[in-house]
């Protein structure tokens, strides 16, 4: 039987946990993984959960939200004729497989190894929102060939070692081989949903030690911790999106990425024990 207690205060943090990924998420068009992923770190490991298998658990479960809010995603942009189905079925393949290859590379690793691999990655996109510019291109059109066969893969790749959905990688590259914001925006949705798939089926078969797994969990994926998740983020994402209208973007985006920075630097010192 759990604590009752224990379970409370999971219940609470969670619940702050998913209201305000999904706030990001609307305000600032950003995928909620890449707050999620250290959300969860910290939330389990003030619960007393910090074995080797921690950062595991929190990739798998973000994750695993990320099926529900991609698909919903690319739904709602795919009724305003905003997805881009050409590139997304070119690139499907090598997305997945790239995200299957990062589930087994993830399973393999322990905590320590996976909180500097986030915090690095977490500096890159943070650098990225905080000084990159719209009109910076790679070229006019998204690569094919050889190219394509490269990066998307690597898209994939990266996205289950970070835990995160389309938007982190995925946009980012849209824009840089001049696919228009919004386009590349709910193009990125069906990236998530491709990188999530594989990775989430193959974490759910993986399993924690029992000394270190939280109640009601699955595999790699903490049951809890996805449902209150998506529940939080579906009712304040909108909400996000009405304060994206109201106030100006950009400033924020700059403000997200000095916390970003922030967040991964700390991982990147917890890690090395500082």
């Amino acid at each position: 039987m759990q604590d009752p207690i224990l379970l409370l205060q999971m219940l609470v943090l969670l619940l702050v946990i998913g209201a305000f990924a999904g706030v990001l998420a609307g305000l600032l068009g950003v995928g909620g993984g890449i707050v999620l992923v250290p959300a969860f770190f910290y939330a389990f490991q003030t619960l007393g959960y910090a074995g080797p298998e921690l950062m595991q658990l929190c990739v798998a479960t973000s994750l695993s939200t990320i099926l529900v809010t991609s698909t919903r995603s690319v739904l709602s942009h795919n009724k305003k004729g905003a997805v881009d189905w050409t590139i997304l079925r070119a690139w499907a393949p090598g997305i997945m497989l790239g995200a299957l290859i990062g589930m087994l590379i993830v399973a393999q690793l322990r905590t320590v190894a996976l909180q500097f691999i986030f915090g690095a990655l977490a500096m890159t996109v943070g650098l990225y929102m905080a000084f990159g510019r719209s009109a910076w291109r790679l070229g006019t059109a998204m690569p094919s060939g050889l190219l394509r066969l490269l990066l998307s893969p690597f898209v994939g790749f990266l996205s289950v070692l970070m835990g995160v959905g389309g938007g982190s990688f995925g946009v980012p590259l849209m824009s840089l081989f001049a696919v228009p914001i919004h386009r590349a925006v709910a193009t990125a949705a069906g990236f998530g949903l491709l990188i999530a798939l594989p990775s989430v089926a193959g974490f759910l078969l993986l399993p924690m030690t029992a000394e270190t797994r939280p109640p009601a969990t699955l595999g790699s994926i903490n049951l809890i911790a996805f449902g209150v998740t998506i529940s939080m983020t579906l009712l304040t994402a909108p909400l996000g999106a009405r304060l994206a209208h109201a106030l100006d973007p950009k400033p924020l985006r700059r403000v997200f990425a000095v916390f970003l920075l922030l967040v991964a630097a700390n991982m990147i010192r917890k890690a090395a024990g500082w």
